[in-house]
């Protein structure tokens, strides 16, 4: 495997929030063992927290970074946020990325904390972050979020790369103007990342920092097997389910099935991640989710890395198999994958 930075495969995986939070450990430790460049841990609200998570996985590995993505900017005021990243930091110098977005929006709902906009918290609350684990004292009155002399007692270690978990095209200015890095959800075709690039390096130029290489991560459904229909098979099934959960969004107005989308969404109502599954074309699964024998997985992860994806972060399906899913990735999928070039 070549690499132009690192001797570590450019693909990670995306534990699943399906898995029992006792078991982060073991498949953390695993992830680094086969050769994983990263590991992400989720905090899908009310699963398990992101940050417990990632200090399970960080106490169980010796190198790997481990990501958080995302936390939602509502669920905690952002200077308790930089103080839990802080500590971890402190522990764990350089190997967490925090991940930070507003979150899935009934979930934040469903908390009463939704902002009025949501651009206006992301940018409050990625900035102040920043402020407040560089070490300064804070005091800001925003329209989101206020700071009355915060500062940590104990900052950051290191200097943190600030993901965020981002969709559409403002966001992704405010992420290139204000953020290190994106986080890129889940069925991201490469047509969309070509787009989302260009986005943030429309915010790079307005904050003066073009020549600032901005990581790209890239979540992506995943599903592996010798008998690569039985793969798509199993990702369909999942792949309707975040259909269903973002039937409107820059991902799929990209892509250009929104409207087809958008109409079944419609017409199953309650029901419509099962109509969606019965009626998307084939082509969906091929083009926006990584799924199929190993050959044609590894292809997938490079196409995605070749449209603007620093790395691939994989979130197995199938929960219940994830350590046979990193096994036999490890040993047929990432010696076929090469990092991206950059510049």
């Amino acid at each position: 495997m070549t690499s132009n930075a690192t001797n570590r495969s450019p693909v990670g995986l995306l534990v699943s929030s399906q898995l029992p939070p006792e078991q982060i450990p073991e498949i953390s430790a695993l992830v680094e063992r086969e050769g994983f460049g990263e590991l992400w841990i989720p905090e899908d609200y009310f699963f398990y927290g992101g940050v417990s998570g990632a200090m399970a996985a960080l106490n169980a590995t010796s190198s790997i970074k481990v990501g958080i993505g995302v936390v939602s900017a509502m669920a905690r005021h952002p200077a308790a946020l930089a103080m839990e990243l802080a500590t971890i930091d402190r522990m764990y110098p350089g190997r967490v990325w925090p991940g930070i977005g507003l979150g899935v929006p009934h979930w934040v709902q469903q908390m009463g904390v939704m902002p009025k906009s949501p651009y206006t918290a992301m940018r409050e609350t990625v900035t102040n972050v920043r402020r407040l684990l560089d070490g300064e004292e804070v005091t800001f009155e925003g329209k989101v979020h206020s700071f009355d002399k915060i500062k940590l007692v104990h900052p950051a270690a290191t200097k943190l790369p600030i993901y965020m978990g981002v969709i559409g095209p403002r966001m992704l200015n405010l992420a290139g103007e204000v953020a290190d890095a994106t986080l890129v959800s889940v069925l991201a075709g490469t047509k969309y990342l070509r787009w989302l690039r260009e986005r943030v390096a429309e915010g790079q130029t307005k904050a003066g920092r073009e020549g600032e290489h901005h990581r790209v991560a890239a979540y992506a459904l995943y599903s592996v097997d010798p008998d690569g229909a039985k793969a798509k098979q199993e990702a369909r099934t999942v792949a309707a389910f975040y259909l269903a959960a973002v039937p409107k969004s820059g991902l799929t107005d990209i892509y250009g099935i929104g409207d087809e989308l958008w109409d079944m969404y419609q017409r199953g109502g309650d029901n419509a991640g099962e109509l969606i599954m019965r009626e998307m074309p084939d082509q969906w699964v091929e083009d926006l989710v990584i799924a199929g024998d190993p050959d044609e997985c590894a292809a997938k992860i490079q196409a995605l890395i070749d449209a603007g994806a620093d790395s691939v972060d994989l979130a197995p399906v199938a929960a219940d198999r994830a350590k046979e899913v990193v096994e036999l990735t490890a040993r047929d999928v990432l010696p076929q994958v090469r990092h991206r070039t950059v510049g």
